[in-house]
């Protein structure tokens, strides 16, 4: 089925050319063409490193190199993929490159931009599956969505109700944008990644004009080749969001990553603003991902994720605690708490919380008010020295409130 964009973007974005910077004609020479300040930054003391960032000059708009890495790193786990129950078939001329990113101030940037290019304001809608980033509902908002439509995960093993879904978007046209978080947040869960590639056949077949948003936020945190960033030549309807906050340790930068069509990635570079990514933020992001930073990415994973069990096992030891109602796919837990008689009380659940960051200085998230996450803190997994203050905290307030 031939790809119209056309049926997807709003007319108005479709005219859009890219606003054209100073540095997209000429990057050397004597520069004054761009009414920078040619003295440099008025910084007392700037060293050596700081001079070579040429702070005082507008950043690179286009960041070629940079998505080039990222590029070459998604690729390369895709080929020595650790899934078993999932293969990726990408011919090499469906297979990604520079072209097809987008790189934004941190994912919320691209929520915002997707919603501004695709949904008419007060006309069209989109669809979330709570429990999940409460970013995407305050971004509807804004943008004035019709409506957030919401089809609710399986709260049993947090998975997407496709049924439910197809069904939904099958009888209201108006529904422009699906936004699906894998693994999930708060619960922790990758999504069947069969089922992904399933609902993306699906809307194919239906002919829904809409676009497919796959919140990656945590998948380094879960089996490499995990990602479907590297399908999105194959499937022009998907669009993958991702982000050097979590894995990477860099949530201080602010860098956040959009896999696209080429047709869609053309788009939403024509709609940022030029110089989004600043010259500091761009150069600890290179940094981040050459092959031997990568690797160092990859150790750290793995040390969370060793803890991560530690943690849980460690956790569940004490009265208090019910069961890990979430996934072991990303870098947190999400816990219930149970009362006297083993019942999930959401009452107790936030004195537990309130009690461990005030009294305890111990900070974990309360989430009970999440669909399907009644009487449940979400606990991000720490080093090993906080992890063990972590568990001796929760053994401390448990035994005090129960």
């Amino acid at each position: 089925m031939v790809f119209d964009i056309s049926k997807i973007i709003r007319p108005n974005i479709l005219t859009l050319e890219p606003y054209r910077c100073a540095r997209d004609d000429f990057k050397e020479g004597l520069l004054l063409d761009a009414n920078e300040n040619t003295h440099g930054p008025a910084i007392v003391n700037i060293n050596s490193k700081e001079e070579s960032l040429e702070l005082n000059r507008y950043p690179d708009p286009h960041q070629v190199e940079l998505k080039n890495q990222i590029v070459e790193f998604r690729n390369s786990e895709c080929e020595k993929s650790q899934l078993k129950n999932f293969k990726f078939d990408i011919p090499n001329e469906l297979k990604i490159n520079y072209e097809n990113l987008c790189l934004g101030v941190g994912s919320d940037e691209s929520i915002d931009a997707l919603i501004r290019c695709c949904i008419k304001p007060g006309v069209e809608k989109m669809l979330i599956c709570p429990p999940t980033y409460g970013m995407y509902s305050i971004c509807a908002i804004v943008n004035d969505v019709k409506e957030i439509v919401k089809v609710p995960l399986n709260f049993d093993n947090f998975q997407v109700n496709k049924n439910l879904l197809f069904d939904t978007i099958s009888k209201d046209e108006t529904i422009k944008l699906i936004y699906i978080t894998s693994p999930g947040n708060p619960t922790g869960k990758l999504i069947d990644l069969n089922d992904i590639i399933e609902i993306l056949n699906k809307i194919e077949e239906i002919n829904w004009n809409g676009l497919l948003i796959l919140d990656e936020a945590y998948i380094d945190f879960s089996p490499i080749g995990s990602s479907l960033s590297v399908l999105v030549n194959k499937y022009k309807k998907l669009v993958v969001l991702q982000t050097l906050s979590k894995s990477f340790g860099l949530a201080g930068i602010r860098l956040g990553i959009t896999f696209a069509s080429k047709e869609i990635s053309r788009v939403l570079n024509s709609m940022k603003y030029p110089y989004n990514i600043s010259n500091l933020t761009s150069d600890i992001a290179i940094r981040s991902t050459t092959k031997e930073s990568l690797k160092l990415m990859r150790k750290n994973c793995e040390l969370i994720i060793n803890q991560r069990e530690i943690v849980l096992k460690n956790l569940l030891n004490l009265k208090g605690i019910g069961k890990n109602i979430g996934g072991l796919d990303s870098n947190f837990l999400l816990l219930q708490i149970i009362d006297k008689n083993g019942e999930p009380n959401n009452e107790l659940c936030n004195k537990v919380y309130k009690n461990l960051a005030i009294d305890n200085s111990v900070v974990v998230r309360f989430r009970g008010n999440e669909p399907g996450c009644n009487s449940c803190l979400r606990i991000t997994i720490g080093t090993e020295e906080e992890n063990k203050i972590l568990i001796s905290k929760f053994e401390k307030v448990l035994n005090e409130l129960l």
